[in-house]
Parts: structure tokens; sequence; C-alpha cells
């Protein structure tokens, strides 16, 4: 304790170590002078300067004295500490000056120097020596004082010999320590094996996690990147699409205006007006000569004039009429076009918003055309003119084709193929019952199948089948990745070019009646699935 003390005493108050060169300040508080000349050079700025301890203030930094007295006592502390920690555990029966021990007396509960072990062995020639030890009390028994030879296995017990012959181990079996010592030892080894099996395990569970843990972030940053980029190309889309639907309108609105209809009306009814009044003058005449001496009454009002005219301001209101008639079928075309258009954004959008549940697409060893070579981790097929030499069996397919392991009868799913750049390949799904053979087996040549084609031979021609029926796509597929999207339950089945952003390609609209596997096709190439989640229908 009171060395714990001394030592406290001779620690810098600026570095917490103990004094190192101790000099003193003029309010008596010391420093190591390294420390306080780096406090000098930080207070000179100011004009004065402080003791770091005392808070003192000096108008002028004071002179530095030594403190030889404090510099010979940390010289003793740190020599006297060195040596101990040299020496170790010293003999007890040196006391001029630390002598390292060599053995340790049980009995005597004492230490030995070479010099004092040889006294003591010829002394003392039934004591029991061992490796130098700071507890020997611990090595004895705490009632008898006697050395601890024995351990009793019933009370797992270390005991002296008086303990097993009279004390209350009395009776009980009983083993030399050494023996009990190398009992519990090969026990020990068997559970240290068993925990070094449990923490490889557990090691390789936490890499395994890991690896999990940054897929899943890289997964996460792939996504936010498409999502960003997405709603950008919406938005863009929404931006052109209102430019284009508001100058349409102000174009309709243009060719819509009535002002020259009124014009021609307002003096069409002028006209009538001095007709009527005219007519009106004769009605009130009283003299015959004179009403029956105006011209024929029929040029002042035919009913076929009329009815010309009720046709031909017909016609010419009409072009308004049929304007406001056509100009209202225009505008539903013009709404449906907007809708249209927003649909495709939103199956656009519908394709990134899955909800992401992992679910491997393994593909079906038994299913695949002996012209398949199927990877070992089951994700990718690729044809060779190899024969595989596989048994020929009523669910394997004849022609370049494998189906999926898993099936599905209910839930929204997507998954992503990638092909190679060369020869062609087929992506869909189809039922189970799809006939395995003939023309009629390849995927979108029946009415059990769907498909995308991509023939690379061919310019990248591209299109999608069902029964045989082909629908070319517009453009042409310039990325090697493709995404199916399945919801059963809506039975719709699309496919997505995975570009930048995503692309809509085409939609299925299927009443599905049977369960459903990914299919595939490929021919002088490969094709890999490179990844497949999905969303299970909610309880």
């Amino acid at each position: 304790m009171a060395s714990a003390d001394l030592r406290h005493e001779l620690l810098c108050s600026i570095c917490k170590d103990i004094y190192t060169d101790p000099v003193t300040l003029r309010c008596g508080h010391n420093f190591c002078r390294v420390c306080i000349d780096g406090v000098q050079d930080t207070d000179g700025g100011y004009g004065e300067y402080s003791c770091p301890q005392c808070r003192a203030t000096f108008q002028k930094w004071p002179p530095l004295q030594k403190n030889i007295t404090l510099c010979n006592v940390v010289e003793n502390v740190l020599s006297t500490q060195l040596h101990h920690e040299i020496i170790g555990i010293c003999c007890t029966y040196c006391v001029d000056s630390p002598v390292p021990a060599v053995k340790s007396c049980l009995l005597c509960e004492a230490s030995l120097c070479e010099k004092h072990l040889k006294v003591h062995i010829k002394t003392s020639a039934d004591h029991v020596l061992t490796e130098p030890n700071t507890s020997l009390k611990t090595r004895k028994c705490s009632i008898h004082k006697k050395i601890l030879e024995y351990y009793c296995t019933e009370d797992a017990a270390c005991i002296c010999v008086s303990c097993s012959l009279a004390g209350e181990h009395r009776g009980h079996r009983v083993e030399m320590l050494v023996e009990a010592s190398e009992k519990k030892k090969k026990k020990l080894k068997t559970v240290l094996q068993k925990l070094i099996t449990k923490r490889k395990k557990t090691e390789e569970r936490v890499q395994s996690l890991e690896e999990r843990r940054r897929k899943a972030q890289e997964r996460a940053a792939g996504e936010a990147e498409r999502v960003i980029a997405l709603i950008t190309h919406v938005r863009r889309r929404v931006d052109d699409l209102e430019k284009k639907v508001l100058s349409e309108i102000s174009s309709r609105e243009e060719k819509m205006s009535l002002s020259d209809v009124i014009q021609k009306l307002e003096l069409k009814k002028d006209e009538l007006s001095k007709k009527m009044r005219h007519i009106e003058e004769l009605c009130n005449m009283t003299d015959p000569l004179t009403v029956l001496q105006e011209p024929d009454t029929r040029d002042l009002c035919d009913p076929e004039e009329e009815g010309g005219d009720e046709d031909k301001w017909g016609h010419d209101g009409g072009d308004e009429d049929t304007g406001g008639h056509d100009g209202g079928d225009r505008g539903m075309e013009l709404i449906s076009h907007i809708s249209h258009s927003l649909s495709d954004l939103i199956k656009d959008i519908n394709v990134i918003f899955y909800v992401q549940d992992p679910a491997d697409i393994l593909l079906d060893v038994n299913t695949a055309a002996n012209n398949l070579l199927i990877s070992d981790d089951l994700k990718t097929a690729t044809w060779t003119e190899i024969k595989q030499n596989r048994p020929e069996t009523a669910e394997r397919f004849l022609y370049n084709q494998v189906l999926s392991g898993r099936r599905f009868t209910s839930g929204r799913h997507y998954w992503d193929v990638e092909g190679s750049r060369s020869g062609w390949w087929i992506v869909g799904m189809c039922y189970p019952s799809i006939d395995k053979r003939g023309q009629q087996s390849y995927i979108g040549y029946n009415n059990k199948s769907w498909g995308l084609y991509k023939v690379l031979v061919y310019n990248n021609l591209c299109s999608v089948r069902h029964d045989s029926n082909e629908i070319p796509l517009p453009h042409d597929i310039s990325s090697d990745r493709v995404r199916i999207c399945l919801d059963y339950e809506a039975g719709q089945l699309s496919f997505y070019e995975l570009c930048d952003p995503i692309r809509h390609l085409h939609t299925f609209t299927v009443t599905f009646t049977e369960p459903l596997h990914a299919a595939l096709y490929v021919y002088n190439g490969s094709i890999e699935i490179s990844g497949s989640n999905c969303e299970e229908p909610s309880s």
C-alpha cells in the first residue's frame, strides 16, 4: 500500500507518468522538464504564464530548477521495481539483498535460493519442494496445516493425509493429486476439443453471416441505384407526357375555335330579323293590292331554302359540333394514351418493388436433355455436343431444355437469367405436363408454356411465344440479362430487360390451371440463373 502511495506521488500531473528529469516551479509543484517546456510554449503567446496544477500566474516565466531529491527518489523506485521484475520470487532468507529463489518448501512455506536450498535439504530431507511459488499457504490443509497430497473424488476436494484417515473424508475414495490431475487434464482436453470444434463452427457461421450481410448490402445498394434510375426515368417520362398532353390540348383548342361560326351566325340572325320585320309590315297592311303585288313570299322564306340553310348551318356548325364530338372521341383517345403510358410506367415500377424473400431456383437434372450440361450448383445450363448419357425417362426432355426443381402454385415471384453472347436461348415457364418429345415440346410451341426468345445469330431477334403464336418485340434486347416475374393469382407472367432503367418487354395474362416451373432452352451457348426471389401470399 505504501509503495502504491509513493508511486502515485511520483506521477507528473501533465503526462500522468513517473517524473523524467523533474523540475520545480516557484509555487512548489514539480513536472517533467519536457512537459513544462510544452506548457511554456503554449502560454507564451498570451503574455502570461500559469502553473498547470494550481494555476498560479507569473508575468515572466520563472527559471526551472532541477529537483535533485525527487530525481534520486525516482531513480531508486525505478531501479527497485526493475530489479524485482527481473528477479521474480526472492529467497525468504536473503534479507540483505533480494536473491532469486529456485525452489519453494511447502512445509516451511518459504522460498529458497541455491545457497539456502542446500542447507534446507540437509536439515529437512522429508520436506516437499516445488517450483518457486508465492501462494504457499493455499497448498496446505486449512484444518490440519498439512500438505495437500490427495484428492477426494466423492467431494471433489484436495485433502491432506489426516483428512483421509481421521477427518471428514475418512472412508472416501481418494487419489494421488498427480493421478487425479492427469484424469482431469484428459477430461479437459476432451472438453477443449469440443470447444475448438464449436468455435470453428461458430467462426464459419460468423463468416457465412458476414458474407450474407455483405451480399445483402451490395444487393440493397444495387436495388437503391436501380430505384433511383427508375424514378428518374419515370419523372422524365411523366414530364414528357405532360408536355405532350398540354400541347395536344392547346392545339385542339385552337382548332375548335368558334369565333368564325359565331360571326357568320350573327350575320344570318340580322338578315332573318330584317325579313321578319318586312313580313310583319305586310301582315299589318290593309291594302290588299299592295300585299299581293309584293314578290312571292317564298323568296322571303322558302321551306326548302330554310331547310337548306339549316342543313348548311347545321353542317357548318356541325363542324364544330362534330368537332366537339370528335374532340370528345379524341379526348377519350388521349386519356387512353395517358392511361396506357402510365400503365407501362407502373409495370416498370412494380418489377422493382417486389418484396424480396430469397427462394433459390435450382435446375432439375432429371428433366435436362442429354445435350445439356448442368453445373454443380444447378444454376447454369450449357449446350454441349457430348451426350451426357443420362437415363431416358418420361420426365426428361429430348431437345435442349430443362425445368426448375421448384414449382409455383401461388404468390408473386421473380427470377433473373443471364444468357451467353452466342447462339440463342428461350426462357419462360411451363406446366409439368408439357410434352417432352417432338416439335410441340419446345417452350411456347404449345398451350402449356410461355417463353421469351432471343436469337443472337439473327441480329438479336426477339419475340414472345405461346401456343405457337409468336409476337415480335418492337425493339431488340441489348442486355444479356432478363427478369421473369410471375403473379400466379393475377394470372400474369411478365418479361423485363435488366438494363438501365429496367424495360418492360411483354406480359402474358392467363388463368393458370397447373403448377408452374421455370423453363430454359439453350443452343450453342449457355444460360445462368443469376438471382431469384419471391413474395409468398399473405395468409
